[in-house]
């Protein structure tokens, strides 16, 4: 996927936090779970093969961010600030917020990705997301959308609305 997002313009970088155990933990992508990697590696034209077994596990940010992705058609790279599955010790199941180590490492790595895919702009999800881009880069605009969960699901999608113009959901996400 770097690959191909390096050899053609990027639209956008669009940024979340890290990796959840729903989602990212069991695909290896940001913001995509089970249900959604073949629409993920389909968008830069890849087949995608599920690195899991038994029953595609949904997960809800994810299910969120793919109903506006799904209306859209512009290439945006998906990543997160620490592209790991940050857990609780001896408890994958969880999910934590990374802590100061992991988040440096993890800007070095979006600085790098900034800098390789030249995107016109960055959409952060969440305020972490927006501080960690916004100490990275200077160059780059840095668009702030509310985060989908904890209440934020209307807000997110009328902000991605109003950027990309894509038309009201019509399907229940759930």
């Amino acid at each position: 996927m770097l690959n191909q997002a390096e050899n053609e313009p990027v639209d956008a970088i669009w940024i979340g936090r890290d990796l959840g155990y729903r989602g990212g933990r069991r695909t290896g992508l940001a913001l995509t779970d089970d249900v959604h990697i073949d629409q993920h590696a389909k968008r830069w034209n890849f087949v995608a093969k599920r690195s899991t077994m038994g029953s595609a596990i949904a997960e809800r940010t994810a299910a969120v961010i793919w109903s506006k992705l799904d209306q859209i058609d512009a290439r945006i790279f998906l990543w997160n600030v620490f592209p790991l599955h940050p857990h609780e010790a001896d408890h994958p199941f969880t999910n934590r917020q990374h802590n100061a180590r992991e988040r440096c490492a993890g800007e070095e790595l979006l600085q790098e990705l900034i800098g390789l895919l030249r995107p016109s702009r960055i959409v952060a999800i969440g305020n972490d997301a927006s501080a960690a881009a916004n100490r990275v880069t200077d160059t780059v605009p840095v668009i702030c959308v509310r985060h989908p969960s904890y209440g934020g699901q209307t807000q997110f999608l009328r902000q991605i609305e109003e950027l990309y113009g894509s038309p009201p959901r019509t399907r229940s996400l759930f």
